[in-house]
């Protein structure tokens, strides 16, 4: 993994949080306090059979996601915080209520609709970033 921004304190993220009336489940925390967003290798994930796979462009840092929120906030399901994407526009969420917390998410920008907690456009991908992380791989040649 290639960091994306500074290294953050926990107080920042707190701060974030604060501001932003959100939770960040634990292993997102420790992610960011760690790399603050960034470019993992491999960086391939598999969406679902049908959709296929995709490429994580990369995980944004905490600066990052203030803008991401702006661009989103009406766009994606309540509780959901936009933290990575794909070459395609594609996003990658963070669940940020349960029961769902801490789960992430590929949100299909190609499939969105007027209502975004119809969640017609939203495809699971792990329960926890870790979990995630474990399951990138690289294209096989």
């Amino acid at each position: 993994m290639e960091s994306n921004g500074p290294k953050l304190s926990t107080k920042q993220i707190e701060l974030f949080e604060q501001s932003h009336k959100l939770c960040l489940p634990d292993s997102y925390r420790r992610f960011m306090l760690k790399w603050n967003g960034g470019w993992p290798t491999p960086n391939l994930f598999l969406v679902f059979q049908k959709q296929g796979t995709s490429v994580l462009n990369e995980f944004a840092s905490l600066d990052d996601l203030e803008d991401l929120l702006d661009i989103y906030e009406d766009r994606l399901p309540k509780g959901f915080i936009p933290i990575g994407d794909d070459p395609g526009g594609n996003v990658i969420c963070l669940a940020t209520l349960s029961p769902e917390n801490g789960s992430l998410f590929f949100w299909d920008h190609e499939e969105e609709t007027d209502d975004p907690n119809l969640r017609t456009n939203v495809y699971h991908l792990s329960d926890s970033i870790d979990e995630f992380l474990e399951k990138l791989y690289a294209e096989e040649i």
